[in-house]
């Protein structure tokens, strides 16, 4: 695995969390649990037995719904950077331009109401069974914008200047983990998250801007075709095992 495909994992995985983290997602999770599992919010805190099964069950289908919508999603975007593979170099430029606006977007500094634009799926009545989680989730994946809007749209436009499709779908995969691990974990322990939103609800802005920093500083990176240089730093500190198995 070459430095660039390191760094663009752990670049798609940080972009996944702070997805997780951001205002439009964080503070919904219990709604999205309580839908999705058809429990009421006092039953989901007892945390009974049977009630983690379900909620366990409903929360890995609701990923593995928006997880499907985003593997199709870099797939895609790195069929047509293949296409367009003579022009590799530029498309990389012109890339990193386009992560660096998401990246401004989500700073607040110049709002742009094409991106900011929310289009997302409401169900007022969850479908029935675990199909309809999974049809829940990739409606999630397809529309939910504005928060992981720019996010999103920057990992795509990165798994757009890809080798090839699988490298593409792999970006979206850990992008997808990045958001749904802390989703699942979050679900299961329903209580234990709601004591720590409240501690945490302050900072949430604070999440927006470092996702926005971040892609701005991958953008920079990528546009100038040094996108390498943040690989050779975060080598230093990575442990030996893991840098002899990549």
């Amino acid at each position: 695995m070459d430095s660039g495909a390191s760094v663009g994992i752990v670049v798609a995985f940080l972009a996944g969390l702070l997805s997780f983290l951001s205002p439009c997602v964080l503070p919904l999770v219990p709604s999205y649990v309580s839908f999705v599992t058809g429990l009421g919010m006092e039953e989901l805190e007892s945390g009974g037995g049977s009630v983690k099964r379900v909620t366990l069950v409903h929360s890995l289908l609701f990923v593995a719904g928006f997880t499907l919508i985003f593997l199709l999603m870099g797939a895609s975007a790195t069929y047509v950077g293949q296409l367009l593979r003579t022009y590799q170099e530029i498309i990389a430029r012109i890339g990193g331009v386009v992560i660096i606006l998401f990246g401004v977007l989500l700073l607040g500094v110049i709002p742009i109401p094409a991106l900011s634009r929310e289009r997302r799926y409401q169900f007022q009545k969850k479908p029935v069974g675990y199909a309809g989680t999974v049809a829940v989730g990739m409606a999630f994946g397809a529309g939910w914008v504005p928060c992981i809007g720019p996010i999103l749209g920057a990992i795509l436009t990165l798994a757009a200047t890809r080798a090839d499709v699988a490298e593409g779908i792999g970006l979206l995969g850990v992008y997808s983990a990045g958001l749904a691990i802390p989703f699942v974990l979050s679900a299961v322990a329903l209580t234990a998250f709601l004591s720590w939103f409240q501690r945490f609800r302050r900072y949430v802005r604070f999440v927006e801007w470092i996702a926005g920093l971040l892609l701005i500083l991958v953008g920079l990176l990528l546009a100038t075709g040094k996108f390498t240089v943040l690989a050779g730093w975060l080598v230093q500190f990575t442990p030996e095992f893991l840098l002899e198995r990549i």
